[in-house]
């Protein structure tokens, strides 16, 4: 018999994926925004860069400080469901069986087979069984708090460097323009690169994080102009 090729998921990315996608598109976005800005109503350098490398480092702190406390939030409400769960299986087992069985049977499954799927899970592991088919918790989606947190610590970090490093380097009389086309080029390299990584179409990423990218960049342009410093 000629051996099957294990199929390949994606599912098991979600978490670090989601906060790395999150912490690199931000840091590209937010920090470049924050270049363009300063830079419209600037006629030197140095404001530039400080703007820039202090947004960077404010924005990877406050990135993985929000993600470890949001993610954590999860972490908590999944850990009290899970606790009353347990207690509803030791309390009334035989209520929370039947239960099992008429979510097998809302998919599909005829109630005599529904309920014997249930008994044989229950009697496997019945906390598994609700946990997954009742609350949607799996131990692959399940959230980390510490591993989103430095994914998305980490990817602003990069991320945001890109947009600094442009603005060491472009001639400041065109700086808003520079930074703004290769602020695009980053977030597209960002979309197709997450795309890759998820299996979904690189098409979609790369026209929603354009679209929006171009969206913020331009607002805060025409925001640094409006006000008209000279700094």
């Amino acid at each position: 018999m000629e051996a099957r090729i294990p199929e390949k998921h994606y599912i098991y990315r979600s978490g670090w994926l989601r906060a790395a996608v999150l912490g690199a598109n931000d840091g590209i976005l937010s920090t470049a925004s924050i270049v363009i800005g300063v830079a419209a109503a600037s006629i030197t350098r140095e404001p530039v860069l400080l703007a820039g490398v202090a947004g960077l480092v404010a924005g990877a702190l406050s990135m993985a400080a929000g993600e470890y406390v949001s993610v954590s939030s999860q972490t908590d409400v999944e850990k009290s469901d899970l606790a009353r769960e347990q207690r509803e299986l030791i309390e009334t087992p035989h209520e929370e069986l039947l239960e099992l069985a008429r979510i097998y049977e809302r998919r599909g499954l005829s109630p005599a087979t529904a309920l014997e799927v249930a008994t044989q899970l229950t009697a496997h592991n019945a906390l598994e069984a609700h946990a997954r088919d009742e609350l949607g918790i799996h131990e692959m989606t399940e959230a980390k708090p510490l591993q989103a947190a430095l994914s998305s610590g980490v990817a602003f970090t990069v991320g945001g460097f890109l947009p600094v490093l442009v603005a060491f380097m472009a001639p400041l009389e065109m700086m808003e323009y520079v930074q703004y086309i290769a602020a695009i080029l980053f977030l597209i390299i960002l979309g197709v690169v997450s795309a890759k990584a998820g299996g979904s179409s690189p098409i979609k990423a790369v026209l929603r994080i354009t679209f929006w990218g171009t969206l913020a960049m331009g607002l805060t342009a025409l925001i640094g102009q409006f006000f008209n410093v000279s700094i």
